[in-house]
């Protein structure tokens, strides 16, 4: 299993490997031991899938906050994704800073996401499935959003803006501003 930090420590990209012959690949996408030894040593307790069948689809940035905050290990199983990861706790070196990293089924890497960060992805490709285990369980009421296209946060989206498939909820997302204090950092 490949690991890397990327320029935020600790958000993680993991590549496990697959082992293909004539019939196809088989890969062992998480194993709870090696994670712990690559600094991700976390219970997973849900499962979520989501497809998104246009190009240009962006959701997020989101999180949840305590006492239901979520750390997310996402990978791309089907076409691919430019998945971004913000540093939200405040009090952090890397407070409103931002890391990215495209997932596709062929690069067949994941991403590890901790508590304290707003998540979110454009689709790079038509029909892009979109795997994710949590940390914790949904909850409406510890559920938080900030604007994909927020200007405090300068993230260099590999999408025009005009161009952007967003839900209704991410259309009305508050600016970065609104999430100070959402998360500290230890």
């Amino acid at each position: 299993m490949k690991v890397e930090r990327l320029e935020i420590a600790d958000v993680i990209l993991v590549t496990p490997p697959r082992f293909a012959d004539s019939r196809g690949f088989f890969s062992e996408t998480y194993n709870q031991s090696r994670f712990k030894e690559a600094g991700i040593d976390v219970t997973f307790v849900q499962d979520n899938q989501s497809l998104s069948r246009q190009k240009g689809v962006v959701r997020g940035l989101h999180c949840q906050v305590a006492p239901h905050a979520q750390g997310k290990l996402v990978r791309c199983t089907k076409g691919a994704i430019w998945d971004v990861a913000v540093d939200a706790r405040t009090g952090s070196p890397t407070y409103g800073q931002w890391v990215a990293a495209e997932l596709s089924e062929e690069n067949w890497s994941q991403i590890w996401i901790p508590r304290g960060f707003l998540h979110g992805f454009v689709t790079l490709t038509e029909d892009a499935e979109v795997q994710y285990k949590c940390t914790d369980l949904y909850d409406k009421a510890s559920e938080r959003a900030v604007r994909w296209n927020c200007p405090h946060l300068n993230i260099a989206w590999p999408i025009a803006e005009g161009e952007a498939l967003l839900s209704d909820k991410d259309k009305l997302a508050p600016h970065f501003t609104e999430a100070k204090g959402w998360f500290d950092y230890r």
